[in-house]
């Protein structure tokens, strides 16, 4: 499994606000700390907010910051909701699915068992574990 630069970017992003709890921070500070794209920063930290991650002010002394504690935020629920897709393999979208051998198939379960384990292991963590 591996997850896109889309996730990886949005963790970055909120890691390096939870490094800084007390500090608005601008796009462009991240983008530049890391190296990333800015405009695809961009899109991360609207998503971010979107998803209530982060708060935004526009304007002079405007910024982004956490929308609550670090502590608060578990790893797992992060990746999941960033994240376009958690389906490993073909099968896992009925949608989309062309496998021939689906319905005899016990290789789905263990791969879907173990995705599911990937995010539980992830959620024992918070974004504040990551930082301290």
């Amino acid at each position: 499994m591996q997850l896109t630069r889309f996730t990886d970017y949005g963790l970055r992003c909120l890691m390096y606000l939870a490094a800084r709890p007390d500090d608005l921070s601008s796009v462009k500070e991240i983008s530049e700390y890391y190296k990333i794209s800015r405009n695809h920063l961009v899109k991360i930290v609207h998503r971010l907010s979107q998803l209530g991650y982060i708060e935004t002010s526009k304007g002079k002394g405007g910024g982004i910051r956490l929308a609550e504690e670090a502590q608060n935020l578990r790893l797992g629920d992060i990746v999941k909701q960033l994240e376009p897709s958690m389906f490993m393999v073909e099968c896992f979208d009925a949608a989309t699915n062309t496998c021939r051998v689906t319905q005899t198939c016990h290789l789905k379960h263990y791969l879907f068992d173990a995705s599911n384990e990937f995010i539980n292991t992830l959620n024992q963590h918070t974004l504040g574990d990551t930082v301290t």
